[in-house]
C-alpha cells in the first residue's frame, strides 16, 4: 500500500527539473532484506537515497530507477545493491528521462515527461515504464542474437535437408528462449498495468503515454513472436536431429542381425566340414 504523495522525504518536489536513471543490474533483486519503516513505499519498493532527497525504486526483476540522485551516490548506493543481486551485470542496461515539472499539461514526447505537479506514485509510474523498457531492450538484444544463430542451422536444413548441429545444442536454445519468456510473463509481468493504478486511477492517462513512448505493448508482441517462432525452428531441428540418430540406430541393429545370422551360417558351415 502506498503511503500518502505528501511524504516529508519527498522533496523533490521543489525541483523544477529531475533526472531519471534506470539501470538493469542483474537478472534478479532481492528486496525480502528490507525493512518497511525504511521505505516511501512498498508497491514498488521505493526507497530515499541520500540528503537531499534522491529516490530509488526497486524492482525484482533486476532493475533499479533512481530521481535525482546525485551521479556521486550513485556508485555507492548501487553497490550496496550487489549483496541483493542474482547474477549481476558487468556492463547494466541503462536509460534516462528528462522530467519537467509545472508544466500546464501532462505527458510524454521524445524522451521527456512533462508534469504539471510531482508525487510518489507519478514517479513510480515513470519508473515501472522505465523498467520494462530495459528489461524488453536486455531481451530484444538477446532474441535478435539466437536469430543469427539458428538461421545457418534453418538453411542448411533448407540446401542440404540435413542438420548438422547436436540435438543438446538445438534442445539449448529452446530452454533459453522459455527462460526469456519466463522471465518476461513471470518477474517483469511486462503486459500487466502497475499495481500503482489501483490506487490513482487517475493517472492511466500518464501511464497510458509512457507506454506508447517506449512502444511496450507492439515490442512485447513483436518479442512473443520472435520467441514462439526461434522455439518452433529449434524444436523442428531438434526433431530432425533426433530422427536422423534413430535412422542411425536402426541402420546399426539392422548391421548387428546381419552380423549375428553370418556368423550363425559360418558357425553351421564348420559343422558341415568337420
Amino acid at each position: 500500500m502506498n503511503k500518502p504523495a505528501a511524504h516529508p522525504a519527498l522533496t523533490l518536489k521543489d525541483r523544477n527539473d529531475i533526472k531519471a536513471r534506470g539501470l538493469l543490474l542483474g537478472d534478479r533483486l532481492d528486496l525480502k532484506s528490507f525493512k518497511l519503516s525504511d521505505c516511501l513505499s512498498t508497491t514498488p519498493l521505493t526507497l530515499e537515497v541520500d540528503a537531499a532527497g534522491g529516490i530509488a525504486v526497486l524492482f525484482r526483476y533486476g532493475v533499479v530507477v533512481l530521481f535525482g540522485v546525485p551521479i556521486a551516490d550513485e556508485p555507492r548506493f548501487i553497490e550496496s545493491l550487489r549483496p541483493l543481486l542474482s547474477n549481476a551485470y558487468t556492463a547494466p542496461e541503462v536509460e534516462e528521462l528528462d522530467i519537467h515539472c509545472g508544466m500546464s499539461s501532462t505527458g510524454v514526447q521524445s524522451g521527456t515527461v512533462s508534469l504539471d505537479t510531482l508525487s510518489l506514485e507519478k514517479l513510480q509510474l515513470i519508473a515501472d515504464a522505465l523498467s520494462k523498457n530495459l528489461v524488453l531492450s536486455l531481451y530484444e538484444k538477446k532474441v535478435a542474437g539466437e536469430f543469427d544463430k539458428i538461421e545457418p542451422l534453418a538453411q542448411e536444413l533448407s540446401t542440404h535437408g540435413r542438420v548438422s548441429g547436436g540435438s543438446k545444442k538445438l534442445l539449448s536454445k529452446i530452454g533459453h528462449m522459455l527462460l526469456i519468456e519466463h522471465r518476461m510473463v513471470g518477474r517483469a509481468e511486462i503486459g500487466d498495468k502497475p499495481e500503482t493504478l489501483w490506487d490513482f486511477p487517475h493517472l492511466e492517462g500518464l501511464y497510458a503515454s509512457l507506454e506508447d513512448e517506449f512502444e511496450l505493448i507492439e515490442r512485447q508482441s513483436a518479442l512473443d513472436r520472435k520467441l514462439g517462432l526461434i522455439s518452433d525452428t529449434a524444436q523442428t531441428l531438434a526433431d530432425v536431429w533426433d530422427n536422423k540418430q534413430l535412422h542411425k540406430l536402426e541402420w546399426y541393429v539392422i548391421g548387428l542381425i546381419l552380423f549375428e545370422i553370418v556368423l550363425s551360417l559360418s558357425e553351421r558351415a564348420r559343422g558341415l566340414f568337420q
